[in-house]
């Protein structure tokens, strides 16, 4: 089964690459899920998570808890398995995740043991718990170094203001150093301001470890809170959606156009798709005027990830994505955001 996939890669690279019959290319699957509101049925100290337990206004018992645990573990197996079938994605980043106890019973599923899976996962400040965190499988993806930088309020007003930091995890893919920034912007219950600070400071990141090494591929992915049109995106994050007017301090967006033009999102919201859930790259990691030059890690495609049971297909929500709870009925489902995944391609030595 592994060698059969290995060749219909190799045959696919070289129809998509035009490359010679000499090159043989490997594909890498990165994904971002937000897991909404994956929490276990205990009190967290100093957490405001007492919605998310027995007697909490979910009823969030073992019984739910084991069906959500269950239902996550397969969509995040599944995904990138449209092109990988037997690899999936080497790094999957995760927001809505609310302890180590949460990932280590998720790591713990089936179908995500079978792959060997760990995380990564820094405690975080949200007053609700809810944290970022990054799936990845150690055959592929080597942590080099975790850190979590705090968002930073810039109103006076907010020194109190507690929110999800900047997951920033460096590795080495394929060979090559690599850098994931996981996100989960403050939430739409907030002004714009505080989502373009977010972006702003995001930059920061990004630049810093651009400057520390020109040659580390930079992802930035999350759950936004904004569409790619927004100026969080546009603006502070300099996140583009033309692969041609990327420069050399902006990143590119490969989700402005599927938005824009397709109409197609991650989440709904009155009737209406937006597509907060993103993955945007540096421009070392683009072929931008179709070189098809393939020596280092770059980008190749991008979907957003689909499969039925991902789907509300009665009533009132139909089309839109199965969430786990909605109107206070347990709905056992899954999130209410759909999965998104890049795949990179590299050329064989």
């Amino acid at each position: 089964m592994m060698k059969r996939h290995l060749l219909f890669m190799t045959l696919l690279m070289l129809v998509l690459c035009g490359a010679s019959a000499q090159k043989k290319y490997s594909v890498y699957a990165v994904g971002f899920y937000n897991q909404e509101n994956l929490f276990d049925t205990c009190h967290d100290a100093g957490k405001n998570d007492k919605e998310f337990l027995p007697t909490g206004s979910y009823r969030w018992n073992g019984l739910k808890y084991s069906h959500k645990l269950h239902n996550m573990s397969r969509a995040l197996a599944d995904m990138g398995t449209d092109v990988l079938p037997d690899v999936g994605c080497a790094v999957i980043g995760m927001s809505e995740v609310e302890n180590s106890r949460v990932l280590d019973d998720l790591t713990s599923q089936p179908a995500l043991k079978a792959r060997g899976y760990k995380y990564v996962h820094v405690e975080g400040p949200d007053r609700r718990g809810i944290d970022c965190a990054l799936l990845y499988n150690p055959s592929l993806f080597t942590v080099r170094n975790v850190k979590l930088v705090p968002y930073v309020p810039e109103l006076p007003k907010d020194s109190g203001f507690h929110t999800r930091g900047y997951l920033t995890v460096s590795g080495t893919l394929a060979g090559e150093h690599v850098a994931v920034i996981v996100c989960h912007w403050p939430s739409r219950f907030s002004t714009s301001f505080y989502r373009e600070t977010a972006g702003k400071q995001v930059k920061a990141v990004k630049d810093s470890l651009l400057r520390e090494d020109p040659k580390c591929k930079v992802m930035v992915m999350g759950d936004m809170n904004d569409d790619p049109t927004n100026k969080s995106m546009t603006d502070m994050l300099s996140a583009k959606g033309d692969i041609d007017k990327v420069g050399k301090d902006d990143m590119y967006n490969p989700w402005y156009n599927i938005l824009t033009k397709e109409g197609r999102g991650t989440l709904m919201y009155g009737g209406s798709w937006n597509l907060f859930d993103q993955i945007v790259l540096s421009p070392n990691m683009l072929d931008k005027k179709d070189k098809k030059d393939f020596s280092s890690l770059k980008f190749w495609k991008n979907q957003i990830f689909s499969r039925p049971y991902l789907f509300q297909t009665e009533g009132k929500y139909k089309g839109s994505p199965k969430r786990t709870t909605a109107g206070g009925v347990w709905l056992d489902g899954f999130s209410d955001h759909l999965p998104v995944v890049v795949y990179l391609v590299k050329e064989q030595k």
